[in-house]
């Protein structure tokens, strides 16, 4: 029950033989350490990703900066992920979910403190930014993909209406072709099925 930090050798996820899911629970404010709206959570998935959860909604799902830096355990017996980072008589590093919502990892120097992963860092991070067919550009405006263009009405609030991406012509699956994407987060797994296999 590792409550908002997770330190080295801790594992968040799912125990299958205990049926335990181990999260991280922000404090409710700085100087509250009672438990807040936002939870980190591992998903099993067909491929898991941690993501942060406020008051029941999904708000963002990790991305590769947070996989370099985790163990990541997917067997029979357990999905978990652990700090990748071994602490010594010098340093000693910690992940935190704060109250704000983020997910930090902090390395301790001596008497000197460093974040080696402040996320979400931009509104990018934000799950489903900008809906289907499309993706955050490093401008961080929504673009269609490639093959998509934009157009029909797609409700995003009370009063504000944007258009969505539709297809540029018919799906057809007699061509076997693939677009490769560079930078991206993969699609959510969640009711998908993914090789891992395949770079």
């Amino acid at each position: 029950y590792p409550t908002d930090t997770l330190l080295p050798g801790m594992k968040l996820g799912w125990d299958r033989i205990k049926n335990l899911n181990k999260t991280l629970t922000a404090w409710m404010s700085l100087d509250d350490p009672s438990s807040g709206s936002y939870v980190f959570a591992i998903q099993n998935w067909t491929v898991s990703h941690g993501l942060i959860i406020d008051t029941g909604q999904l708000k963002y799902r990790t991305d590769l900066s947070y996989s370099n830096l985790v163990n990541i355990t997917e067997t029979e017996e357990e999905i978990s992920h652990s700090l990748n980072i071994t602490s010594n008589v010098s340093s000693m590093s910690l992940m935190q979910l704060t109250y704000t919502g983020v997910l930090e990892l902090i390395e301790f120097i001596g008497r000197e403190r460093q974040s080696l992963l402040y996320f979400p860092d931009n509104i990018c991070d934000r799950y489903n930014r900008c809906g289907d067919n499309t993706y955050c550009n490093t401008s961080r405006k929504c673009e269609c993909i490639a093959g998509f263009q934009r157009g029909g009405q797609d409700a995003m609030g009370l009063t504000k209406w944007e258009q969505r991406c539709v297809r540029k012509s018919p799906l057809s699956c007699n061509k076997n072709e693939f677009k490769k994407m560079r930078n991206m987060k993969l699609p959510d797994t969640q009711y998908a099925i993914v090789d891992i296999k395949v770079g």
